[in-house]
């Protein structure tokens, strides 16, 4: 199998967007619904082509390693949210789709439309192909980058975590954080 790196040897590829974190933003909330961030059937088959991974082991693959990061360092655990894990796989399956570029692209609509109080928000996102676990490429990945490390070891208490693979075997990785005063589940 062909594998790629960003230097042109013939391994792997993993490309990392810039962590970002936001302003805080008190008590912010939102009752927008999703309706322009909703992928379209063709995601479904974007996951299903995919034979050598798993959208939803990847996701929870790098929520553990997170996890594990953050107590080794006497961090709290974060709480993974059905709902951010949302708004975080369609921005993956948007980016897999090529409906918008790799990178934050309208970041503070994605949140906006979590309908989530919180203080404040961060997200970080990965690109990879050819590996055999984008889980720990990404996160390992992430640790080396001084942005995206701030935003793993940063004052939050809410996760969601989404994956997108399409045709080409392209892993798209989308990390939200959310800082909440009452973490919700689901």
């Amino acid at each position: 199998m062909f594998r790629q790196t960003t230097f042109g040897i013939a391994l792997s590829m993993l490309v990392l967007g810039s962590g970002l974190t936001t302003i805080p933003v008190p008590g912010h909330t939102s009752t927008k619904k999703t309706i322009d961030r909703q992928p379209t059937s063709t995601i479904s088959h974007l996951v299903a082509k995919s034979t050598n991974f798993h959208a939803r082991t990847i996701e929870k693959s790098v929520f553990e390693q997170i996890n594990r990061y953050r107590t080794a360092k006497g961090l709290p655990k974060l709480t993974l949210n059905a709902k951010v894990s949302r708004q975080a796989r369609y921005h993956s399956q948007n980016m897999a789709l090529e409906k918008v570029p790799f990178s934050h692209q309208e970041f503070e609509e994605r949140v906006s439309l979590i309908p989530i109080a919180y203080n404040s928000a961060a997200e970080n996102v990965a690109y990879n192909i050819g590996y055999d676990d984008p889980a720990s490429e990404a996160v390992t990945g992430w640790l080396k980058s001084q942005g995206h490390l701030k935003n793993i070891k940063g004052n939050f208490n809410l996760t969601g975590i989404g994956v997108a693979i399409n045709d080409r075997k392209q892993v798209y990785l989308t990390q939200i954080f959310l800082r909440t005063s009452k973490v919700r589940r689901k």
